[in-house]
């Protein structure tokens, strides 16, 4: 349950005046209430004010900023894309929860990307049929072919929003076909489903899933996106960039690993799983996440939605019962593979094509500033000999 202080409280804690406390209330980042004992005075939210407390703290001294910069819990660069409030995922300040309820990729695509007109991923058709033709759906045909748009892309710069926004339409379509959805002029979760033979009610689960996927506030793809964006690389370029970080085991390609663990559990039991890891100190891939302490709000809604299998619910269970960990975002989709048996590499598909809606965005917004994203390095190497004086 919060806790409330009152406003010299707040004061005192912060070292502020009040009219600072007021500015912290208008821009989000302090919640108040009226005071139940005396409805003259206000009562603010003691946890934002300690947050605050230690981000000012942490912002004292240069160096400390300047680290933080790249490693610490407040990256400097600003966006409106995505953020997190209460432990809640909001898009461009809609709930992302709210919206995998009833929105499509696409209109989610449309809302990040401030498009004017309705998001149509089926523009890339042409070289999609020649894609589905030539090649077999997987993440090699995938990064393959961005890699060869990204080759021959143009630059962003002299280019109207609008046909930028025509551009991401048709790379996002691409990459979808490249993991094996099936060409037509469907929403893209009903191109999957029909891709990987699914009945039609499975296109709805997928939509949801898609939804939730589609963006994370600055994470470290998002940030590779900005840094190619920045330089004015090509908008293929910009989307492999962010791709390339997000396959890596620790980002976007988790769930290959929850995979892998939820294999071993359908062949060894739960028990013996759990027993194996906690006994040897490893921890277990789809558990917990920084960012939600209390378990992520994604993977509880998609969870919510289907059942998996019973060894995987149990597993579950069992460890958030001896570890009190959560299942992340990862579980929830690595869950929803195994319940659909999907093909091996469809929880990957399904979180790349969705992200590369955010990432797009985040290299969208990104064309906005000015200055090329270039951070100093803090050397701590030997010095170097250096000549002192005139010499001989």
């Amino acid at each position: 349950m919060a806790s409330w202080i009152s406003m010299a409280e707040a004061c005192s804690q912060l070292g502020v005046r009040p009219q600072t406390i007021y500015a912290y209330v208008s821009r989000g980042k302090l919640e108040v209430m009226t005071d139940p004992e005396d409805t003259r005075r206000s009562l603010y939210r003691a946890e934002d004010v300690a947050s605050l407390a230690k981000r000012k703290q942490a912002g004292r001294k240069h160096e400390t900023l300047a680290t933080n910069t790249l490693f610490g819990s407040e990256p400097s660069i600003p966006t409106a894309v995505s953020t997190f409030i209460r432990q809640r995922l909001y898009y461009r300040g809609q709930d992302a929860l709210t919206l995998s309820r009833t929105a499509t990729v696409e209109q989610v695509a449309q809302l990040l990307w401030n498009a004017e007109q309705a998001v149509d991923f089926s523009s890339g058709a042409a070289d999609g049929a020649r894609l589905a033709r030539t090649a077999k759906p997987g993440r090699v045909t995938a990064f393959t072919h961005l890699a060869m748009l990204a080759a021959t892309g143009h630059s962003t710069r002299g280019r109207m929003v609008r046909v930028l926004h025509n551009e991401c339409q048709s790379l996002v379509g691409q990459l979808a076909d490249a993991f094996g959805a099936r060409q037509g002029s469907e929403p893209l979760h009903e191109r999957f489903a029909l891709g990987w033979k699914q009945p039609a009610k499975v296109a709805d689960l997928l939509r949801s899933a898609l939804v939730l996927l589609v963006d994370h506030e600055l994470t470290s793809s998002a940030f590779a996106a900005r840094i190619a964006a920045s330089n004015a690389a090509s908008l293929p370029a910009c989307l492999l960039t962010g791709l390339t970080t997000l396959a890596a085991p620790l980002h976007g390609d988790a769930s290959g690993r929850v995979q892998a663990l939820f294999n071993d559990v359908e062949r060894l039991g739960e028990d013996q799983v759990i027993a194996h890891y906690l006994s040897t100190g490893m921890s277990l891939a789809g558990f917990g996440h920084h960012l939600y302490p209390d378990g992520d709000p994604r993977a509880e809604a998609l969870l919510g939605l289907f059942e998996p299998p019973k060894v995987i619910t149990r597993f579950i269970h069992k460890v958030t019962d001896l570890t009190g960990l959560q299942p992340n975002i990862d579980a929830a989709l690595a869950a929803l593979v195994a319940h659909l048996r999907l093909p091996a590499d469809a929880g990957f598909g399904l979180f790349a094509t969705a992200r590369s809606v955010g990432l797009l965005a985040h290299s969208l917004e990104q064309l906005g500033e000015a200055q090329v994203i270039r951070p100093r390095g803090r050397y701590v190497g030997p010095m170097p000999d250096v000549a002192v004086g005139g010499g001989q």
